[in-house]
């Protein structure tokens, strides 16, 4: 998108604004706008100034400029212009950098992310997850056992622990061809590093001074350790595939996962993928697949608990089409239109993602904004998502709006739970299937009691590298005969 064909194609008819010219809340000498920003509450923070300043604003952290987009139609553009208009902020990579972190697909840029591409893309294509499908049907009927054991002794269940359990199990499974069993071990040592590296990422991506280069507090000790353990994690997956494929040499030739694909492929040469590469792609697949896909099945279900008849409409759903999990099959899971629906309206309501960060990788325009390379972009994902002129009662969670027809076809485009154009997230078929195992395993079993936080209140949307609840407990009553 160069400047000149975006001007055309914005209509634009006067000169364009610069960064300087945009409108935008009042912010400290020196340090910009960052003392406004609570890192656990930085995304409604922003939502809130897009509210009062429109589609297109500015923002200062430090002494950068950063431009705030919350028209959909304009965070479209800028997400459809990757990987050649724009970038994941260099900051990000160079704090993952300085964690040690090897750089997968989230990370790479330009031929890089190419070369992985291909190879992830195939890992998570519809076919390859339903050659998966018993693997994830059988880790859903061990979730099942779990809560199974849970409401027969009328237990609290933490619910967060448990589906990044189940996330981390699919994805190790698929993408790596390992099976860790986490539900049934108890294991949640991955799940822990997950987390220290996903909030030292965040927390250490808006602070003005990296004072780890020169001392480390507690918390950055931590992320030390958790680094090492989870690099040693790692390792031990790749000498485990690589075992494997010394053992069946024809795995070379037809990789049985993503995992081995990039195995074969740094080992030929040429292909633009290497060892660090493998290694950032177990570590990739690992954190997305785990967090993401998790808290939204917790938003999700927090969301059907209360609203009853919501909740109602998808059991009933699930009994009549999907009654037994030890039999479910794709097709079945397929005909959940409710179910699927629900997923929809929690998704638009409580997006993971709910800002996105980038960076301009040559002088562009957004709108009517000049945006000069390496410009900050703050993409808004869900201002327009939750406003009265696209959804009516944009603020209640119904489903059934998924399903009318009188939902216009251009609504139904403004979330972008999985991003857009060409970087759309690759484990979008598979995030989907795995929310709706989950809920059909859950309703076809279980009656839901309760779904909610520690202290009863609210649930509080936490901001870290994604959007989380707060640790959710729910208690289940098993379905006479369900199952």
């Amino acid at each position: 998108m160069s400047i000149e064909s975006s001007i055309e194609s914005s209509n634009v008819t006067h000169a364009p604004r610069s960064m300087d010219q945009l409108p935008g809340p009042r912010g400290w000498p020196l340090l910009g706008n960052l003392p406004q920003m609570k890192p656990i509450r930085i995304h409604r923070v922003v939502e809130d100034w897009s509210r009062q300043h429109g589609g297109l604003f500015r923002i200062r952290i430090g002494r950068t400029p950063i431009l705030v987009v919350a028209d959909h139609e304009l965070v479209a553009a800028v997400l459809r212009d990757r990987p050649e208009g724009f970038r994941r902020p260099l900051i990000t990579a160079k704090v993952s950098d300085e964690m040690n972190g090897r750089p997968g697909l989230f990370l790479a840029e330009g031929s890089t992310w190419r070369d992985q591409r291909r190879m992830v893309m195939a890992a998570f294509a519809p076919h390859a997850i339903k050659a998966y499908f018993p693997q994830l049907r059988s880790v859903a009927l061990r979730l099942r056992r779990r809560w199974q054991e849970a409401a027969a002794q009328d237990r609290v269940i933490p619910l967060n622990d448990d589906l990044k359990r189940y996330t981390v199990d699919i994805i190790a499974g698929l993408a790596l061809g390992t099976d860790m069993n986490t539900l049934d071990h108890g294991d949640d040592a991955i799940q822990h590093h997950i987390e220290v590296l996903f909030q030292g990422v965040a927390r250490r991506s808006l602070t003005l001074v990296p004072y780890w280069r020169w001392f480390k507090l507690p918390a950055d000790r931590q992320i030390d350790r958790s680094v090492a353990a989870l690099s040693a994690s790692i390792d031990g997956f790749i000498t485990a595939a690589r075992q494997r494929m010394e053992a069946e040499p024809e795995r070379r030739q037809r990789p049985a996962n993503m995992l081995e694909a990039m195995i074969a492929a740094a080992d030929q040469g040429g292909s633009g993928v290497d060892d660090i590469a493998v290694a950032g792609n177990v570590s990739t697949m690992l954190m997305a697949g785990e967090d993401t896909t998790a808290n939204t099945i917790g938003w999700l279900l927090y969301l059907l608990q209360r609203h009853p008849a919501a909740l109602r409409r998808a059991q009933d759903e699930v009994l009549r089409l999907a009654p037994d999990p030890e039999a479910f099959t794709i097709e079945q899971l397929d005909a959940l239109d409710y179910l699927d629906a629900c997923a929809q309206e929690a998704m638009r309501l409580k997006p993971v993602a709910p800002f996105l960060p980038l960076q301009a990788l040559r002088d562009t325009m957004v709108g009517d904004v000049l945006l000069p390379k390496d410009g900050l972009v703050w993409c808004v994902m869900r201002r327009d998502s939750v406003d009265e002129a696209n959804f009516p009662q944009a603020q209640a969670f119904l489903p059934e709006r998924w399903l009318k027809e009188d939902l216009a076809p251009a609504a139904k485009r403004i979330p972008l739970p999985f991003g857009a154009g060409a970087r759309t997230c690759p484990g979008r078929y598979l995030a989907l299937l795995e929310i709706k195992i989950a809920l059909a395993t859950l309703l076809s079993s279980f009656d839901l009691q309760s779904v909610a936080t520690p202290d009863g209140g609210e649930a509080q949307e936490l901001m870290g590298f994604v959007m989380a609840p707060p640790a959710l407990r729910m208690r289940l009553k098993s379905r006479t005969g369900g199952g």
